[in-house]
């Protein structure tokens, strides 16, 4: 009964968060673009302040578990995690230049893995060491340091700033132009494929990372907490790794067979973890892994380098939409998945993941062979030069 509370309650908070981000994410982020991104860094980082100290009053009261629900709506109502998201990828965007803006944005993702894995790991062991409260007291305090931190240090990065109405229309429709009317016709299939590719990789990412805690539990595997931990900083670890691996590989390669070679490193992790039935095989899926995170910078940059300074913000809060729309998807196909293949295959799942990262690999490798014999034709069909005395 506790159980089957648990996953409704989780699901009313995951689903009530998620759509009321929705609609915030997707006016915020496009007003970021007139007034600047440091309002839409406060906002989302002040709400998950209020969130944390509303958790922290229901575990103290002892309240009614429906408080939660209240707490991550009015998180929500401020853009919640995904805002904060939105908007530091495009802080990042207004900063950089087109050369040095893949690493930048590598640099953004390998910090999401680094707080994930300090936070997997210490958080877990303090919970274990001293209850719930305490750890709750340190994300109240983040959430609040970091609110401080945009409100009176950040430098500001829109260099043009202007004074624009909050809520209007006019922003849910920049988010729409950017797919159906762009400033070029043809970024508006590119922004759609690499968007696809996008929610595609980042679901598998979601699906798989869900998954690999049961994997590692069950027969034949049957690991114990410590190696389970061991398991997942090797897992987290992939976001530093891909990072050192795309600034080398970025010396002699394109970034587009940047991409590439992650995803290769991404399908054959996930074939060999399918396949792993003793704790030497399982690690070396998880070696392979290795560069698995070094392609949705590169799709994050492309994306950005297909619209204008003034539609960052826009941009990445369309991005940030689907990225939360890939973790519902991810929780319901992957958990489905799981126990319905176990009878035959109980790495189906990931083996499942691969396949289906296949789809990623060949947009991306089709948008760049598209671009090189669009960029020969132009080339070809350009007036020869004046010759020079």
């Amino acid at each position: 009964e506790v159980e089957t509370l648990i996953s409704h309650w989780n699901l009313y908070i995951n689903l009530g968060g998620f759509f009321v981000s929705l609609f915030s994410v997707t006016l915020f982020g496009p007003w970021s673009d007139s007034v600047g991104r440091r309002p839409a860094l406060i906002l989302p980082a002040a709400g998950m302040a209020l969130q944390m100290a509303i958790y922290l009053l229901v575990m103290y009261l002892e309240l009614h578990v429906a408080y939660f629900l209240l707490g991550r709506l009015l998180s929500g109502l401020t853009g919640d995690y995904n805002l904060i998201l939105a908007s530091c990828f495009a802080y990042v965007a207004d900063a950089s230049d087109r050369r040095t803006r893949t690493f930048r944005v590598a640099i953004l993702e390998a910090c999401l893995g680094t707080a994930g894995m300090l936070a997997s790991i210490g958080g877990g062991q303090w919970r274990k060491a001293q209850g719930y409260i305490n750890p709750f007291w340190l994300a109240f305090a983040a959430t609040l340091a970091a609110t401080l931190y945009a409100t009176f240090f950040l430098q500001e990065s829109v260099k043009q700033r202007r004074p624009a109405r909050l809520f209007t229309l006019s922003h849910y429709k920049a988010v729409y132009r950017l797919y159906m009317a762009p400033e070029h016709p043809s970024s508006r299939w590119k922004l759609a494929l690499y968007s696809l590719a996008f929610f595609l990789l980042v679901t598998v990412h979601f699906g798989a990372k869900d998954l690999f805690v049961l994997y590692e539990l069950g027969f034949p595997l049957c690991w114990a907490s410590d190696l389970i931990g061991y398991g997942s900083a090797a897992n987290y670890l992939a976001y530093l790794s891909s990072l050192g691996g795309l600034r080398l590989l970025q010396l002699c390669l394109e970034d587009t067979w940047v991409a590439e070679i992650g995803l290769i490193s991404n399908i054959a992790g996930l074939v060999v973890i399918s396949l792993a039935t003793t704790t030497a095989l399982m690690f070396t899926g998880y070696g392979i892994l290795f560069l698995s995170m070094a392609a949705t910078p590169v799709i994050r940059s492309k994306l950005s380098k297909l619209v204008s300074e003034m539609e960052q913000g826009a941009l990445f809060a369309s991005v940030a939409c689907v990225e939360g729309l890939c973790s519902l998807v991810a929780t319901g196909v992957f958990n489905s998945l799981y126990p319905a293949t176990l009878h035959f295959m109980r790495g189906f799942p990931f083996l499942f993941g691969a396949i289906i990262l296949l789809v990623p690999a060949a947009i991306i490798g089709w948008i760049q062979i598209w671009d090189s014999k669009h960029d020969y034709n132009h080339f070809q069909d350009a007036p020869p030069s004046p010759a020079k005395d």
